[in-house]
């Protein structure tokens, strides 16, 4: 996503790429799943390549630099640290930690100001035990972060929100940037829907309108015939924007917002009579908020570029759960963002036992990671990092896409699915 600003609905949750999902989900039988068979990463210990059983307290430990937007107006996703911090718990309870020894976080925040990201940096470049940082759902700061840091550490990120993210060269957005992931939504269009003509609709906000553009091009670059327009983020009758889009006759309705958009939008589509089987959102809609506001998500199909939580059908999901639950946590493994920096924890702890803890430096992490092809932990299954030289952090362009039916309950309709090919995310 691009920066976040303070918006009129005053503190704003904006979820790039992958949802905080607040409502438990359950998903119906299967049909062709995505990370069946050998795509799926089920089982940790063979996964990190660990020795089950926890580590030795008596050896030196692991440091791993992690670094989050919480603590002010600004909120992406400040359960991301939560999962980081239950990941690092489990590799040491049951994964051996790394070779033996603890694994450990340490922690920087940045809240308001872009010279929070200045603190985080120079932590962790004078921090010699740190050579690798862990980057959560950073939208604060980060220019500043990536100054201090001067690349002389690889960061290994979950969805990359910024345009200065995803231009970083020793980044590696193991779900890729917000751009890359939106890819997809012109092959779903055309393969599931059989789209010729798609209306995109999206709040006139920094970041969110970016993210609409980059879901244009990719229909347009399907061969989908689509028409992109804004709307005031005060607005709530979206009657006129929505057929000035012609979403009551387009094949495919794509609706790029907040959560407040998201309501409003729901409502008028409801009202234009626009059925939900062919409005296909992205996970800013999948909020807490809808659900308080509708009584129930949106009946729409919703994208995303990570497991669901509770999507039965997916055998990735199956270790995740049993290991929040050892921890505790069932509730919170919900949050997408605590999927997504749990599979960041695993795959940097997976690089660190595959170069040795006696070998572990800022050059040797950055190797391994480069050429890490998958299957990504509760993600895609497969990867290539460096893909688009635009955004050469982007080790993800996939998507897995869901029909919401009601009362929690998700239905799977694709497996992974890849942008048309011809194209590109928008990058800086």
């Amino acid at each position: 996503m691009r920066p976040v600003q303070r918006t009129p609905f005053g503190r704003l949750t904006i979820i790039a790429g992958v949802a905080a999902l607040t409502a438990v989900v359950a998903v119906s039988a299967a049909l062709g799943r995505g990370q069946a068979g050998g795509g799926s990463v089920t089982n940790y210990l063979k996964y990190v390549g660990g020795k089950a059983g926890k580590a030795n307290p008596k050896l030196s430990p692991v440091v791993i630099g992690a670094v989050n937007t919480q603590g002010g107006q600004v909120l992406v996703g400040p359960n991301w640290t939560k999962g980081a911090e239950l990941a690092a718990k489990y590799v040491n309870t049951y994964l051996g930690g790394v070779q033996g020894h603890p694994l450990v976080l340490s922690e920087c925040f940045t809240t308001s100001a872009e010279e929070d990201g200045t603190k985080c940096g120079q932590k962790f470049v004078n921090n010699k035990k740190i050579s690798v940082v862990l980057l959560g759902a950073v939208a604060v700061g980060n220019q500043s972060l990536y100054a201090a840091l001067g690349g002389k550490k690889p960061i290994v990120s979950g969805v990359a929100l910024l345009p200065v993210d995803a231009v970083q060269k020793n980044e590696f957005a193991l779900f890729g940037t917000n751009d890359s992931v939106l890819g997809p939504w012109g092959t779903f269009g055309v393969k599931y829907l059989h789209a010729k003509t798609a209306a995109v609709i999206y709040p006139q906000i920094p970041g969110i309108d970016v993210g609409a553009k980059v879901e244009k091009t990719s229909l347009t670059d399907a061969g989908v015939a689509t028409k992109l327009v804004g709307f005031d983020p005060n607005a709530t009758d979206l009657t006129g924007p929505l057929t000035a889009a012609g979403a009551q006759t387009a094949d495919m309705v794509v609706p790029q917002s907040n959560a407040a958009g998201c309501i409003n939008v729901a409502k008028t589509l409801q009202q234009l009579g626009v059925p939900g089987n062919k409005v296909v959102s992205n996970p800013l809609c999948l909020s807490g908020d809808v659900v308080a506001s509708l009584g129930d998500l949106a009946p729409w199909v919703y994208g995303i570029a990570s497991s669901l939580a509770g999507d039965k059908s997916d055998p990735a999901v199956v270790p995740y759960n049993r290991a929040m639950k050892q921890l505790g946590q069932s509730a919170l493994a919900q949050d997408a963002w605590v999927i997504v920096s749990w599979g960041q924890v695993l795959t940097t702890v997976k690089m660190m036992n595959q170069v040795g803890v006696e070998n572990i430096t800022p050059a040797k992490l950055t190797v391994a990671l480069r050429g890490f092809k998958g299957p990504q932990a509760l993600g895609a299954p497969s990867l290539q990092c460096g893909k688009y030289k635009t955004e050469p952090a982007a080790c993800n362009d996939q998507a897995q896409f869901f029909q919401y039916m009601g009362k929690g309950v998700f239905k799977p309709l694709t497996g992974w699915l890849r942008p048309p090919k011809n194209f590109t995310p928008e990058g800086s």
